[in-house]
């Protein structure tokens, strides 16, 4: 099993996709897209895992490779290879597929609670978690879905917070990667952009981490475990 994992910012630890992904033995291939590394083509690798970052989905002028991150990972998807796009790699996954992006019109950050479509309960990542549960968010952007997508997910801030494309293709907006351990090296190495998003979350973070964050990284690593064992079936 040989993953390709493609980077568009620093400090984004893979988390619980990590933890899965060991637990699998896959050999990971790291892509940090965003230093000017090229994009691989899918053969050779099983899966793509697009990971988050500050950029928009359509920021070419400063990022002129997402264009061809969001081609590529249409490309894997139709060699029925699995898709996992992140954030930022959610609102490319969905750019790939035709959707609109859109910039600035959906703020969330910290352990929001995200709601299952009806259609969640026979797919086979979104079925094992609960029908309602909390998961990290940090994004302000959102986009339709793609014509040929299946919403999995929503909240009220954002109607598409995951959708499925074809077998295995998986966009999602929440950041289930994102374990206790991740927020915090976040919160650690991104105060400046955290008090931005919302100045009134970091009091309450110590306090959600134990409540809602226990949760969350229940949530996440369980459908980290079911996306990864798509990976050759």
């Amino acid at each position: 099993m040989r993953v390709l994992i493609v980077e568009n910012i620093h400090s984004t630890p893979w988390g619980n996709v990590g933890i899965a992904l060991e637990e699998a033995q896959a050999e990971t291939v790291l892509c940090r897209a965003w230093q000017g590394d090229p994009l691989p083509e899918p053969d050779g690798y099983d899966a793509i895992v697009v990971l988050g970052g500050e950029q928009s989905a359509l920021d070419d002028d400063k990022h002129p490779y997402l264009p061809h991150l969001a081609a590529l990972m249409r490309r894997f998807g139709e060699a029925d290879k699995p898709v996992l796009g992140i954030c930022l790699g959610s609102q490319l996954l969905a750019r790939g597929h035709g959707a609109t992006n859109l910039l600035g019109q959906a703020r969330e950050i910290g352990w929001r609670e995200v709601r299952r479509t009806e259609a969640a309960a026979d797919d086979p990542v979104l079925s094992v978690v609960d029908d309602a549960f909390p998961i990290f968010q940090w994004h302000s952007d959102t986009f339709t879905l793609p014509e040929s997508a299946v919403r999995l997910a929503t909240n009220d801030t954002a109607t598409n917070q995951c959708f499925r494309v074809g077998r295995a293709s998986y966009g999602m907006q929440f950041h289930f990667e994102a374990n206790r351990d991740v927020v915090a090296s976040w919160v650690k190495t991104f105060p400046e952009a955290v008090a931005r998003m919302d100045p009134d979350w970091l009091p309450s973070y110590p306090q959600r981490a134990e409540t809602d964050g226990r949760t969350a990284d229940a949530m996440g690593l369980a459908l980290a475990r079911a996306w990864v064992l798509l990976i050759g079936a």
